[in-house]
């Protein structure tokens, strides 16, 4: 497991965007590269370094380290931080209220985050974006996602399912903040419906499914999808995924801010917790962790209990299917079930045009393969380059000692 490469799609596609700030870094030339074959590749324009007369070198005697070329005066790569952009007094708001899936911002999270960005440029002095966040979160990229202020809120009336409570401080936010814009993620992890009830309170006629948003107009999907409704931008959006560019070339100061009052109310719904089902229980295109098998899988059962260790929803190539290992409902792609997945984990798929295509929706992508050059790794947000036998080991053995320790910490 010592030699697996990991593949970062981002800064691929930095080195293919000239315009961005990153550009210079992510373009460097890669000294050593590994081949469709598996075979490790040299490139022998990386090879040296610059001297400190702008001449380029190449070392035969140190093997073109990085100390070798200090000492040749060369200097040292710095990284590029990206332009901070601050926001000293604003003299409006744009909240936007983030879902946080597993306290963490989501693809949707972020291009909400971005439409508020956009709603600001060209406004009339100066705005700041304000995030909301409930309970505990492990989110630690803010200021990379657009988050000029960040209001959190923490609190065991907070936990569970609390539409109620949230709401009643999402009222106080609007008291003491008043914002020009209320922005929500049209989904299903809570954020149609605190824009529902925050509109019921306020009074407010919602635009929902929003995808296309300036000041003046508002484009709506309608008609589940097929039909484009366009009405004056309200107050309050619900907004589609991809609605709006992701912040990607700025920094924001993600300044603390505090809500003066906080609301106690008596809440009319009880959150009676979490009840276990069986993963493989759950449809492909309702779940939200699948763990995915293709043509490299050669131990079945072994790959059967890596996804009741995981936790995980069982999914499968049209190979394997095909071949009889596993039933048609679990195919996934076009000619299968087109899933929306949180995390996909694809083992032994080396990505065919079908399946690349049912896989489009979903966040987080990783993939495990010993071909470096097929779609799959480079589709996969995380790449595993290894034989998927020893991988799911690994994983197995990873997943019970995870278990076992919080038992025992619990304890």
């Amino acid at each position: 497991m010592s030699d697996i490469i990991r593949r970062d799609p981002r800064a691929e596609w930095i080195a293919r965007n000239r315009l961005h700030p990153l550009h210079a870094e992510m373009a460097a030339p890669v000294a050593e590269t590994r081949g469709p074959s598996g075979l490790i590749r040299k490139n022998p324009h990386a090879v040296g370094f610059i001297g400190p007369n702008g001449i380029k070198r190449i070392d035969r005697m140190g093997g073109n380290s990085a100390a070798v070329g200090m000492r040749r005066g060369a200097k040292s790569a710095q990284q590029v931080e990206l332009p901070l952009h601050k926001v000293e007094s604003p003299d409006f708001y744009v909240v936007a209220v983030v879902d946080m899936v597993g306290g963490r911002l989501t693809g949707h999270d972020k291009d909400v985050l971005g439409q508020a960005h956009k709603l600001i440029r060209g406004a009339e002095g100066n705005g700041a974006v304000m995030a909301v966040v409930f309970g505990e979160h492990k989110e630690e990229a803010f200021d990379k996602a657009g988050v000029d202020r960040l209001l959190h809120l923490t609190g065991s009336e907070f936990d569970g399912y609390c539409p109620e409570q949230k709401v009643a401080n999402l009222v106080e936010i609007e008291k003491q903040y008043q914002p020009r814009y209320w922005l929500f993620p049209d989904s299903i992890n809570g954020g149609n419906e605190l824009g529902c009830r925050l509109a019921a309170r306020l009074g407010e006629r919602p635009a929902t499914q929003a995808w296309q948003v300036d000041r003046e107009t508002s484009v709506c999907r309608g008609s589940g999808g097929l039909q484009d409704i366009t009405r004056a931008t309200p107050r309050l959006l619900l907004l589609a995924e991809e609605c709006a560019d992701q912040i990607d070339e700025t920094r924001h100061e993600v300044l603390a801010v505090e809500l003066d009052t906080r609301p106690s109310i008596i809440n009319r719904l009880q959150d009676c917790g979490q009840v276990a089902v069986d993963p493989n229980s759950v449809s492909l295109a309702e779940a939200e962790f699948i763990l995915s098998a293709g043509n490299g899988i050669r131990d079945w059962e072994q790959f059967h209990k890596a996804a009741e260790v995981l936790g995980a929803t069982e999914g499968a190539s049209r190979v394997a299917v095909d071949d009889g290992y596993m039933p048609r409902f679990r195919q996934v792609g076009a000619t299968g079930t087109w899933v929306t997945a949180r995390v996909y984990v694809a083992v032994g798929i080396s990505g065919a045009v079908q399946h690349m295509q049912g896989i489009g929706q979903c966040d987080k992508v990783v993939a495990v393969n010993t071909d470096a050059g097929c779609d799959m790794v480079k589709r996969a947000d995380l790449s595993v380059i290894g034989d998927s036998q020893k991988v799911l080991e690994q994983l197995i053995e990873l997943a019970r000692d995870y278990r076992q320790g919080g038992a025992e910490n619990a304890a």
